[in-house]
């Protein structure tokens, strides 16, 4: 996916999180998940091969806003209540197993028999937790423009960036800031 500012995108394995978070441009109003076939074609582009029910699209939506909110928090924002219930009741069905290698290596993975949106869920969730371990995490974050909220990756040496570019959001929130003084 292409990001602003020439970004470059998350590192795996945060990247099938952002790219979910990025599915709408809310500048733009566009919307690529507007059916379950759209969504089906999202996993499989992410190398997973699911499928999904007509109710399945509305829930990864709200999962979508409720990832969106918590990348936000990573700037400093907190994560509303009712995201925070989305999440938990999401990540619930989700569930995850240790696995454990012949060198004594562990990695975390969705369960074995999830399909759909389960999988797609658990598979993200699984990413994030490699994400926590690894320290890169935090440093998913949402733009803080309401009108923009893109999902980048903060590649900046103290980790402090608030806008998905400085030439688009950055430079408009500073416009607007000088334009309230003067």
């Amino acid at each position: 996916m292409i990001q602003p500012g020439a970004r470059t995108p998350a590192p795996e394995p945060l990247v099938l999180v952002q790219d979910l978070a990025n599915t709408v441009d809310l500048e733009m109003e566009r919307d690529q998940l507007r059916s379950a076939a759209d969504l089906a074609s999202f996993a499989a582009e992410h190398g997973l091969r699911l499928t999904f029910g007509a109710d399945d699209l509305a829930e990864v939506l709200e999962f979508r806003e409720a990832l969106r909110d918590v990348c936000q928090a990573h700037a400093g924002v907190d994560v509303p209540a009712a995201s925070g219930a989305v999440l938990e009741r999401r990540l619930s069905r989700a569930p995850l197993r240790l696995a454990l290698g012949a060198d004594g290596s562990a990695v975390v993975q969705p369960a074995a028999d999830l399909g759909g949106l389960d999988a797609l869920v658990a598979r993200m969730a699984a990413d994030i937790a490699g994400a926590v371990v690894d320290g890169t995490w935090r440093r998913l974050k949402a733009c803080a423009a309401d009108t923009c909220r893109w999902v980048y990756y903060d590649r900046s040496p103290a980790g402090r960036s608030r806008w998905c570019t400085m030439a688009l959001c950055g430079s408009r929130n500073k416009m607007r800031q000088y334009r309230a003084r003067t």
